[in-house]
């Protein structure tokens, strides 16, 4: 199972979307880490075939999808960040319609669709209309409509919105089960989602895959770029001023400044313990 993206150039009113974008995927969990605006959302509609790509190809197990897109979307399963419902279906109504548009039936399309409920913590509100769900439950049952094929890829644009701290430890345990045999690529704006589940970090930088590799491995290459500096607050806004904070702290009359920095900002300055934060704004520092 290879999913392999090849040169994948997109451009929306003469302005570069993606350029050149080429990465292997092999089964795992992959975190797409971009800033708004990086291209995040354009890659995964081109891999799913919503849009159709200015330059590259997308190859899977050998075969270029654009020749044989119905097969594509047989394995494929996407979340998408705008996922669209029906407000007056039913949970369980729902995912048989979807299960419908996968080419599932009768028995195998109700029992796969009850499965898939439970999974998300949805069985006992299967029958309540959708636009009494909450916010998170209906998250929930994007997941789960996305998942109702079995796909080998599955797409997830922004997952965790909307789901509290109990939903997203769940959403972190189904992903990880899932992943020996899927290859799973998520965004999220949550970097703890990305840290607690990734087996591999794509960093998206506008319109580029800056970087890529394990969230030790990246961490490991900014261990010399994070600071931590012990300053006033009359003096803090100068470090404002000149470098990019992660974080502060108070302590008495004092702030501890989290800086971002390839030199040294301050003679008394020690080097601190990268964190994904840290190397999320390391990345994207000049959005800030």
């Amino acid at each position: 199972m290879k999913l392999e993206i090849k040169n994948l150039t997109k451009t929306f009113d003469g302005a570069k979307a993606l350029t050149n974008v080429s990465v292997t995927l092999n089964p795992g969990v992959y975190g797409l880490l971009g800033a708004n605006g990086s291209g995040k959302t354009t890659l995964f509609r081109l891999i799913c075939g919503v849009i159709k790509a200015d330059e590259g190809k997308i190859i899977y197990n050998g075969e270029d999808i654009s020749l044989n897109e119905e097969m594509f979307r047989s394995v494929l399963g996407f979340l998408p960040q705008d996922f669209s419902y029906y407000a007056d279906f039913t949970g369980l109504k729902f995912m048989l319609y979807i299960a419908a548009l996968k080419g599932l039936r009768g028995k195998l399309a109700k029992q796969r669709s009850l499965e898939l409920l439970d999974l998300v913590g949805l069985s006992e509100q299967k029958d309540k209309k959708i636009k009494k769900y909450s916010g998170g439950m209906k998250q929930r049952l994007g997941i789960a409509q996305a998942m109702i094929n079995d796909p080998e890829v599955l797409i997830l644009d922004e997952p965790t919105v909307g789901l509290d701290p109990k939903e997203r430890v769940r959403f972190q345990n189904l992903i990880s089960s899932l992943s020996d045999n899927k290859i799973i690529i998520l965004s999220t704006h949550i970097v703890s989602d990305v840290e607690s589940i990734s087996d591999e970090v794509l960093v998206l930088n506008k319109g580029v895959i800056q970087d890529r590799g394990s969230v030790n491995q990246l961490l490991k290459n900014i261990e010399n770029s994070v600071w931590e500096v012990r300053t006033t607050q009359r003096e803090m806004k100068s470090y404002y001023h000149s470098f990019s904070i992660s974080n502060q702290k108070y302590e008495g009359d004092d702030v501890v400044l989290r800086i971002i920095s390839a030199k040294k900002p301050a003679n008394n300055a020690v080097q601190a313990k990268a964190n994904l934060e840290d190397l999320y704004l390391y990345y994207f520092r000049t959005e800030f």
